[in-house]
């Protein structure tokens, strides 16, 4: 049994940054031996083992062969007799076909090495071709910050465009797409990513309506989604499996968005009470960091704390039939005092 480092640890660990995990490629074993050695398998299509004491994933070096569409549609190969330049040789590019032994020693057959000081994303063999989610993948590499300076290879280019023009990503599960797409969302620069995204007609099948790439950076994914939802007219989330939460900070969005001064007193009473300050609190909050709303920031914050103060105990003591009349005297009476 052998066992090397692979993948991005190694990439990283290159161009001198600390790698968040490292993947590790096992040579010459079996499921069995593994699972004899106190590995936990984990796999559901290939044999992949977690360490007993690490917790980082081990997996059998593999072949793989396309018998279908989309990201599951290939059949693998798992025994002792696949060597180490075998496996590299089926991942997507060379920057991360790049393998470490125990020693340190850098094995690099596909001179991956090369392509990192040249800042060049390159494919490593036609096995990108068969699989539409690399083209996906290579799109966030572009939000790293490490990364985003790479150019993409001529080569690996028209390849790309050949995945969009045979309809290849549009057979990809939602669930994939999102995956990716939340990854980006939590990257550096999360707006390189959908300009690729857009530079490659990617998004047909799952991003028809996205225009505009920008959304800030440094914020939290909610409120990244939100704001690239709000510059495409909060139109993006049709075919997408997005969590609640980033769908709540939308809609909280779309509404704190329409505030401004000039609006009459009941019908800004009328907004603030649908935005549910007290209960939307924290994540307005996030949201007043997007440039958009730098005109109502103020505003906002002034009717954010105010609505902490409003009590409504009194309204026990109401007939049920003149409790909203009576809360929207409140929030009239709150809101012209601020304004």
């Amino acid at each position: 049994m052998e066992i090397y480092k692979v993948g991005g640890a190694v990439r990283d660990s290159l161009l001198g940054e600390k790698p968040s995990d490292s993947d590790w490629v096992v040579i010459g074993s079996s499921p069995e031996e593994m699972i004899s050695d106190g590995f936990k398998p984990i796999g559901k299509d290939f044999p992949v083992f977690l360490h007993p004491e690490t917790k980082e994933e081990y997996a059998l070096a593999r072949t793989e062969k396309k018998s279908g569409y989309g990201y599951k549609g290939f059949n693998f190969y798992c025994g002792k007799d696949v060597t180490l330049e075998d496996d590299l040789r089926r991942r997507d590019l060379t920057i991360n076909a790049i393998a470490q032994d125990k020693n340190g020693k850098i094995i690099d057959p596909f001179m991956g090495i090369q392509d990192l000081e040249n800042k060049v994303f390159r494919h490593v063999s036609k096995a990108f071709s068969e699989d539409p989610l690399r083209a996906i993948r290579l799109a966030r590499f572009k939000s790293y910050g490490h990364l985003n300076s790479f150019e993409v290879s001529k080569q690996t280019s028209s390849i790309i465009n050949e995945i969009v023009k045979k309809g290849e990503i549009g057979k990809l599960s939602s669930d994939r797409l999102w995956s990716e797409i939340n990854k980006a969302l939590s990257s550096q620069y999360t707006d390189a990513f959908f300009k690729m995204i857009l530079e490659y007609g990617m998004n047909k099948d799952f991003l028809q309506n996205l225009c505009e790439p920008m959304c800030k950076i440094g914020n939290s994914n909610e409120v990244k989604w939100a704001e690239l939802e709000k510059n495409n007219a909060f139109s993006l989330s049709k075919n997408l499996p997005v969590p609640k939460d980033y769908i709540s900070a939308c809609n909280v969005l779309k509404l704190i968005s329409k505030i401004n001064i000039c609006l009459e007193i009941d019908e800004l009473s009328a907004l603030v009470q649908k935005i549910n300050f007290k209960r939307n609190e924290n994540i307005i909050r996030d949201l007043l960091e997007i440039d958009s709303l730098q005109d109502s920031h103020d505003l906002i914050i002034s009717i954010l704390e105010a609505v902490k103060d409003l009590d409504f105990s009194n309204l026990k003591n109401i007939s049920p039939d003149m409790i909203q009349e009576e809360k929207r005297e409140m929030y009239n009476k709150l809101l012209l005092e601020i304004l």
